[in-house]
Formats: structure tokens, sequence, C-alpha cells
């Protein structure tokens, strides 16, 4: 098992969305915003390589947006980054047998389709692989609410469906027989309905690809949650559970939405405070 990670286009949002009800004088110690008031943001996929396959957890962003919603949503590259990290590693998208998404907001799940074309549809990617997504976060997709539809991609769900490669992992399967034994999913609901987690077996412990739950390293810190959360109680909650699991397993964290860390491990303070530690800026084909 090789582990990389890989960059797709990254964004600026506002950092107060991205921080919920944390006073900025608390978050602009972690992260300085622009004069727009927004904070940077990594997009970024996780690949492992086995013998015979590569699976790619999530797909970022992507540039399927007009220029003028790429603005609107902070979009900051106007190339497909993805196809590009895959390439400097040797890969193009017809090379990935497996997509695993954790949930299907664009920001995650973008990246599956082709840069914006004056006139011309986007067009799924990724010819050859199969698309793996939790049955409650496939649900919300095809039928959000009126505060979170913007949120999804209409056309990709239907290109998704069309492909005839979607599985859907149903609430109650901690495992995928796709991907075997080595792969065990949880689940989450305090960001968005039945958001995807799955924990990787490596040879130095568990690895936890934890999407919205933890985006980046300051919302390891229990209470910080975002303004896009669902329900930010119970997504506390929810951290406290797998933080805990994890820092008594020896186990580490892999960020999308950190502009300036891919991996790091857990600590915990005599207070039960959770941090994150040995921050790890980028893996590039990482033995596991």
């Amino acid at each position: 098992m090789l582990i990389s990670s890989v960059l797709g286009n990254s964004q600026r949002l506002d950092g107060g969305a991205m921080f919920g009800n944390a006073p900025k004088a608390l978050w602009t110690r972690w992260v300085k915003p622009d004069d727009r008031n927004r904070i940077p943001l990594a997009c970024r996929a996780l690949l492992v390589e086995e013998e015979g396959r590569r699976i790619l957890f999530e797909a970022g962003i992507g540039v399927f947006f007009p220029p003028s919603l790429r603005d609107r949503f902070g979009v900051v590259e106007e190339e497909h980054v993805l196809l590009a990290s895959l390439d400097a590693l040797g890969l193009t998208d017809a090379d990935i047998d497996i997509v695993v998404l954790s949930h299907l907001h664009f920001d995650h799940a973008g990246g599956l389709l082709s840069a914006w074309e004056e006139g011309e549809e986007p067009r799924l990617l990724f010819p050859n692989a199969r698309f793996v997504v939790g049955e409650a976060a496939w649900e919300r997709a095809q039928n959000p609410h009126f505060r979170d539809r913007a949120s999804f991609v209409p056309a990709l769900n239907a290109q998704l469906e069309a492909s005839g490669r979607l599985t859907v992992v149903g609430a109650d399967e901690e495992r995928s027989e796709l991907l075997g034994e080595r792969y065990h999913f949880l689940t989450s609901d305090g960001h968005t309905p039945g958001l995807l987690l799955t924990e990787i077996a490596t040879a130095n412990g568990p690895l936890l690809f934890c999407g919205d739950l933890i985006p980046g390293r300051p919302w390891v810190h229990l209470p910080i949650t975002m303004g896009y959360d669902r329900y930010p109680e119970l997504l506390i909650e929810e951290k406290q559970r797998v933080l805990g699991d994890l820092h008594t397993r020896g186990g580490r964290l892999f960020f999308t939405h950190d502009a300036g860390c891919a991996v790091a491990g857990i600590s915990r303070d005599e207070r039960g405070r959770y941090g994150a530690v040995d921050a790890v800026p980028e893996l590039r084909r990482v033995a596991g």
C-alpha cells in the first residue's frame, strides 16, 4: 500500500462561516483572513495504491462552475488541479479504479466533472472507476433540503447513476466487499446526513479520512464547528467519540480542507481537550 495526498482546486471561503459561532478574535489565531474575510482552504483527496488497483477518496471541488460562480464560491485556480496532481504522480483519471465519496457536496465531488467550457455540459471523468457513496448521503443529494440544495450538483448525480458504476453503501454496513477488510466505514450526521468516514488500516495504525467531520486542525477542538454543519451539537458529540477512540488506538486524521496539513496525530491534555500534533504537510507514495 502506497498513500499520497492529492491536491485539487483550492478555495477561499468566509472565515465566519467556516468557524460557526467561534469569534473572529479566536479563529484568526489559527488562520489569517484576506481583505474579504475569506480564509484559504484546500480540497485534498487521498490516493491509495495497492497491488492491482488504485483507490481515490474524494475528488475536491474541480472547475465545473462557470467563471461567475467560480468567483462566488472562491475557487482559486482556473485549471483542473486534481488532474494535474494525478499527472504529477504519472497517472490520469482513467487509472483510478474506485472513488470513495464521503458525501456529494460540490467541494468534495465536483472534481469528478470535467472543466467548464462555454456551451458544453461538464462530463463525468474517471471512466474506469466504481463510485462508492453512503445510502443517506446519496438520498440527501437526490432530495436536498432548502438549506443545502445549492451544495449539490444535480447533473453529477444523474451522471453517476447513469454510469452503472455507482455502489451505495447501506447505513448498517461497516465494510464493503468492493474495498475489502482494510477499510472500515463510520457514519456521521452532524454535518450532513450519512457522511461516510473511512478508516484505513495501515502499518502505522489507523488513518481516518474524516471529511467534513473534522475539516482541518482547528476543528479538532471539540467546540469548533462550521456554519455549514446541519447539527453542530450532534457533530461535537460525534467528534468526541471518534477522537477518543482514535487517540486510544494511536490513530491519525487525514484532512481535506486544511491548507497546510494533510495528516496529523491526536493529542489529549489533562483536561480532556483534543489537539492536532505531528502535522504532515503532504504524503507522496508513503508506504502504508
